[in-house]
């Protein structure tokens, strides 16, 4: 037994089994010491300074190319800051733990980056407007695709009724959405209502940006862009308890010359789900967190801006933060573009057009057409004056004073529509004073706005309907009618029974009309305004109003001044706009808007492309300042619409030389022809009249009826044009000739430009009308910018902004020259020379080139949009006018007269071709020189 053991003993040690079984002690030895020594003797030490590092690849973003002008002068580029971000990284119990802690968290964040004065990084499609409420910024399909989203659904036809809520979800409101999301459903916030509301707003913003990023564990979500050191010091002195937040170096966007190149170049943002969507197809470097052009020239050239991102491998410990950078490799970046644009004659171009614009209304101001009280109320009516601050703490006595007056005429204001909606009998519509009418106008178009009138199932035809729109029943009888026709939406309104009768419904109307206009801003606009014209609000406060909320720089002489009355309210107001320290813009009367186009005629390249007003992009990049551009929307002016390329008006007698040119080509007249004016026009049934009428121009040959840009002349050759196929007047075939012209100088297409542009349209009826510009022609500035070049140079540019795109090496990548239709040959040589001597005849006759040194030849347009607004003054030109360098295209809308648009050009060629400094030129028109709207010539 005993030699039996011992054998075996001796098979086993000499075996390769004794190697395997020590190894497999050994090893167990090992790992029990391991074991011993993690969990007994430093136990406790690793609890404490537990970390568990994942290793992760992170994106780097590539800095963006710089856009210059053509001089080389920086307009856009980037500039190195400090962002907070979170990692949703942390480690809770629970959703409902979560929920609370990171809620907590991110109001302790945003509480801090407030008070140092930041703002939330903000891409989220509601807003928290200034009364309390909220409301979409988006529309269409961004705003089905974030319905969609939050709710989980992959279509927004899969939206359904929401039984818990109450809501249909395709159709919920804004305020539906925030309550939704801030309950404790699956996938939403549990934002407790104990959080003031712009803090419980914010958080939601951060949470649902969050979210977006819940597919990239590792993906920062930028709560705040561009903070100052103080909000630095603080999230990295409480790193260890704000879990996840952090301090990342960023780049973000910046632009020199903001207010006059915004409308071209555009801004940048957080690219939103639908970008995200397209670029990432064509491209799937795109993350859901990069930064792209959201508009004009940063949209069109993002593809050379963009750069090459790079990568780092780091670790990241069970927290987020990053603990270790593993390999890095650096980003390319974007190329740069350089534009034709000379952005010093952009900014002169649009300081002149600015104080062209404030004369006109200081003009009319001081002529009493534009009566003072008009002036005052449209500082509230444009919101430069905050009607909201009025009431708060720390409004000023006058605002205060202001206010009580105010609150007293609200509650009278509110006693004529309650009263007018239950006395029995009621007015009727054509009954009603002006203010009571003012009021129901609102009334109604606010009941329609809000959905509480069904308007699709209002019956065009309907009797009473009928009725109402003729104004011969009463708002009461009107809203009592819908209602028997089921034509209003209950839902919205507080009834209870859903059985209710229409009595009960209709004072749940009324009490519905009387709580929303109690809020309503335009309501309380409406009773500022008869305020104001009563002189119950006072000059004398409304512009020490503009001190007290810094709309002005304070000035104690002058507030002192207004306040004894050794200034008047008016001087002071004339004195404002006449220095532009209260502009066109911000009062937003007519006329406030303007544009001007200004071309190389030898290369086709825009050297200036001015829409004014304009807006701040910085404020639009990196995140949108949601009051600024709300205040942008809200605006009357509307800055960010682009008057160069956007805007269509009639072209008016601008349009002449297309009827000139067709008129030459076509033989109904040459350039001795003829034609006597006698103030109408009579071969038509309308029998139109010349602008001279009553007087009469008489004999006038080709080139003169230019020069005096007389009616009747052109009137003849489109009626010539219109009977030239059959020898009796047709329609069709004289809008056929007017078509086939304005089409060479391309007048219904686009330029060819690479930011938003609409498309102008030629007339399509009434030849003789057409043929001076009236009828339905509309064109847009830029338009009638190439028109005039092409008369000019015999070329048709196809326009573009951009001169040449670098690389960061400085290599050229490419480079852009105009293409052009050589048109020169629809006319001979005499013929040119008839349009051009034509022109220069009126430019020498226009008191606004009086002693003007440059000889400019052009053509003035005044065309009239609606009869209760003055006309659009429109000027087309070229200098010089020997051996044209330049052409020029302005419109002043409702401008009154064509040649405050030929006194602006005048201006800006004046500055091109340094005849006067641009402070020469802006102090001359401050001190009244060259306002004269007065000439020899008519348009």
């Amino acid at each position: 037994m005993i030699y039996d053991i011992k054998d075996f003993l001796k098979k086993f040690f000499s075996s390769r089994l004794f190697v395997l079984a020590a190894c497999i002690i050994i090893l167990f030895a090992i790992v029990i010491e391991r074991l011993f020594s993690l969990q007994i003797v430093n136990g406790a030490d690793y609890q404490e300074n537990f970390t568990m590092l994942i290793q992760k690849n992170l994106s780097i973003d590539a800095s963006r190319g710089n856009i210059y002008d053509c001089n080389g002068n920086l307009i856009a580029y980037n500039q190195l800051a400090y962002s907070v971000v979170i990692s949703d990284n942390g480690e809770y119990e629970n959703r409902d733990t979560k929920n609370k802690e990171l809620n907590a968290e991110l109001a302790e964040v945003i509480n801090v980056i407030l008070k140092n004065g930041g703002t939330i990084y903000n891409d989220f499609p509601i807003d928290l407007n200034d009364d309390g409420t909220y409301s979409y910024n988006v529309s269409g399909t961004s705003l089905k695709r974030f319905l969609a989203d939050v709710f989980g659904k992959d279509k927004y036809d899969k939206l359904e009724y929401n039984k818990k809520f109450d809501f249909d979800e395709a159709n919920a409101s804004a305020e539906d959405i925030i309550k939704y999301l801030a309950s404790d459903e699956k996938e939403c916030f549990a934002v407790s209502n104990e959080y003031e509301q712009q803090i419980f707003y914010d958080i939601i913003v951060i949470r649902y940006a969050i979210k977006g990023n819940r597919y990239s564990q590792y993906m920062t979500t930028t709560i705040a862009k561009d903070v100052n050191d103080a909000t630095v010091a603080y999230m990295n002195e409480h790193s260890n308890s704000l879990t996840g937040v952090s301090i990342k170096e960023d780049i973000i966007r910046k632009y020199n010359y903001s207010e006059y190149i915004a409308s071209l170049v555009g801004y940048t943002g957080k690219i939103s789900t639908d970008e995200y969507n397209d670029l990432h197809e064509q491209d799937e470097t795109y993350t859901a967190n990069d930064t792209v052009g959201k508009s004009g020239l940063e949209q069109y050239y993002e593809s050379y801006l963009r750069g090459e991102n790079g990568d780092e491998q780091i670790y990241v410990n069970n927290v987020g933060k990053i603990t270790e950078v593993i390999s890095k490799k650096d980003p390319t970046a974007g190329n740069d573009l350089y534009l034709s644009i000379d952005i010093n004659l952009q900014e002169a171009t649009y300081k002149l057009l600015e104080q062209e614009i404030a004369g006109i209304v200081y003009s009319k101001i001081k002529s009493n057409e534009l009566p003072i009280n008009d002036v005052y109320f449209a500082l509230i009516d444009n919101n430069v004056v905050d009607l909201e601050h009025f009431g708060q703490d720390d409004a000023s006595d006058t605002e205060k004073n202001i206010y009580n007056k105010f609150v007293g005429e609200q509650a009278s204001a509110l006693g004529i529509v309650d009263s007018q909606l239950t006395s029995d009998p009621a007015m009727t519509i054509n009954e009603m004073d002006e203010q009571t009418l003012d009021y129901f106008t609102l009334v109604m178009s606010m009941l329609k706005n809000n959905g509480i009138i069904l308007t699709d199932k209002i019956e065009s035809d309907d009797e009473t309907y009928t009725q109402y729109k003729n104004g011969n029943l009463s708002p009461k009888d009107y809203l009592k009618y819908c209602i028997s026709k089921q034509w209003i939406d209950i839902s919205l309104l507080d009834v209870e029974d859903k059985y209710a009768d229409s009595s009960e419904i209709y004072t749940a109307l009324c009490q519905y009309i009387h709580t929303e206009l109690a809020a309503d801003k335009d309501f309380s606009k409406i009773i500022y305004k008869y305020m104001v014209n009563a002189g119950q609000v006072t000059g004398q406060e409304i512009c020490l109003t503009l001190f007290d909320q810094s709309v002005l720089d304070y000035d104690d002489a002058t507030v002192n001044g207004l306040k004894d009355a050794t200034i008047s309210s008016y001087t002071f107001i004339m004195d404002k706009i006449n220095n532009l320290e209260i502009t066109p813009a911000q009062l937003a009367l007519d006329p406030c808007t303007g544009s001007c186009v200004i071309t190389d005629v030898n290369t086709g390249q825009i050297k200036a492309l001015v829409s004014y007003p304009g807006y701040d992009n910085n404020k639009l990049a990196n995140g949108v300042d949601a009051d600024y551009y709300e205040s942008l929307r809200d605006d009357k002016s509307n800055p960010l619409w682009n008057y160069a390329t956007q805007e269509k008006t009639a072209p008016g007698s601008t349009f002449k030389l297309v009827t000139s040119t067709a008129g030459l080509a076509e033989g109904v007249i040459d350039t001795s022809s003829v034609i006597d004016c006698t103030g109408i026009f009579h071969e038509v049934s309308n029998e139109p009249k010349c602008w001279i009428y009553p007087g009469a121009h008489g004999n006038l040959n080709f080139s003169e009826a230019i020069r005096d840009s007389c009616n009747v002349f052109f009137y003849t050759t489109g009626y010539r044009l219109s009977s030239k196929d059959s020898g009796a007047y047709d329609d069709a075939s004289g809008i056929s000739y007017i078509q086939k012209y304005a089409s060479i100088y391309g007048l219904d297409q686009k330029t060819g430009l690479e930011i938003v542009e609409r498309q102008p349209e030629i007339a399509t009826q009434y030849p003789v009308m057409a043929a001076i510009g009236q009828s339905n022609n509309n064109i847009t500035t830029v338009a009638l910018s190439r028109y005039v070049t092409a008369v000019a140079s015999g070329k048709l540019y196809d326009y573009k902004l951009m001169n040449k795109i670098v690389d960061a090496s400085g290599n050229v990548v490419e480079s852009y020259s105009a293409n052009y239709t050589d048109i020169s040959d629809i006319l001979n040589g005499t013929q040119w020379d008839a349009i051009h001597t034509g022109m220069r005849m009126v430019c020498e006759n226009l008191d606004s080139f009086d002693g003007f040194t440059i000889p400019v030849s052009g053509k003035t347009g005044t065309a009239q949009q609606v009869e209760t607004r003055p006309n659009h003054g429109l000027f087309i030109g070229y200098a010089p006018s020997d051996d044209p360098e330049i052409s020029i295209a302005a419109r002043i809308s409702f401008g009154y007269s064509s040649h405050n648009a030929a006194s602006a050009a005048r201006n800006i060629i004046s500055y091109y071709y340094k005849e006067q400094t641009l402070d020469e030129i802006l102090a001359a028109k401050a001190e009244g020189v060259n306002t004269s709207e007065s000439s020899s010539v008519g348009d």
